[in-house]
């Protein structure tokens, strides 16, 4: 008897939105679905359509809507951006969409900035990396381009908040499993603090901030097409900084 007073008492707490408010609130919280699934389209190949990315989004807001808990104290906003990026990210996941010499070509480019940083003890400039690649610095320009899609990291868990990620649903992943994400996380973050600072600002500026790359080549004075490529080479030279990480 006392348990069934205990579960009451715990479930009176527990501020979930009823029928009607979680029918509104998907309504209402569409667009962000679409303004995420544009922002994650922009950086994946043309096989990744923002539909599809929509849809998957759609499901992660109705999970969100039934499982939101007010009481906890996070926005229904901030909670449902975390399952709608994360329902995207397992759809962007379950699709093998990366041409195998893509991955050839990202491990082969992080592999030469490793090399060439570990020799020279200092950033890798792009003729020396295309050097150590034997390839000419326009051939080696085109590989950084077809790379722009590749997933290296997960580069949304990285700007988390600590909060955000104590609210995160749990994936039934082990302990030991979560200690090694966070122990990633941060070794990730650590390298990031170690890149050129041009890199280190697009970055902060694309996950972080969520601008565009059209939006950051205003800011920064340089074209979209630019800002592809830092970017791309901000993630291939991380890739080789942490090849080691165990």
């Amino acid at each position: 008897m006392e348990a069934l007073v205990q579960n009451s008492n715990d479930n009176s707490k527990r501020k979930q939105l009823s029928l009607a408010e979680r029918t509104e609130t998907v309504t209402k919280h569409a667009p962000l679905v679409k303004r995420i699934a544009r922002h994650l389209s922009a950086r994946m190949p043309a096989s990744v359509q923002v539909d599809d990315l929509v849809q998957a989004g759609m499901v992660g807001l109705l999970e969100a809507a039934g499982k939101y808990d007010a009481s906890k104290g996070a926005s229904f906003e901030t909670f449902a951006g975390i399952r709608i990026r994360g329902a995207m990210l397992d759809e962007i996941r379950r699709g093998d969409w990366g041409p195998r010499s893509v991955y050839r070509n990202s491990r082969r480019v992080s592999e030469a900035i490793q090399h060439v940083e570990a020799r020279l003890g200092r950033d890798a400039r792009d003729a020396e990396v295309a050097a150590e690649l034997q390839v000419s610095l326009d051939e080696y320009f085109n590989m950084v381009k077809d790379l722009r899609g590749c997933r290296l990291f997960s580069f949304e868990d990285m700007f988390d908040s600590e909060e955000s990620r104590l609210q995160r649903p749990g994936d039934g992943n082990t302990p030991d499993a979560d200690l090694q994400d966070e122990k990633f996380r941060q070794a990730l973050l650590n390298a990031i603090k170690t890149l050129p600072e041009r890199e280190q600002l697009v970055l902060t500026l694309y996950y972080e901030k969520e601008l565009n790359l059209k939006e950051i080549g205003k800011l920064l004075g340089v074209s979209e097409s630019r800002v592809s490529q830092i970017h791309s080479q901000a993630a291939l030279r991380l890739r080789g900084r942490l090849q080691n990480w165990k």
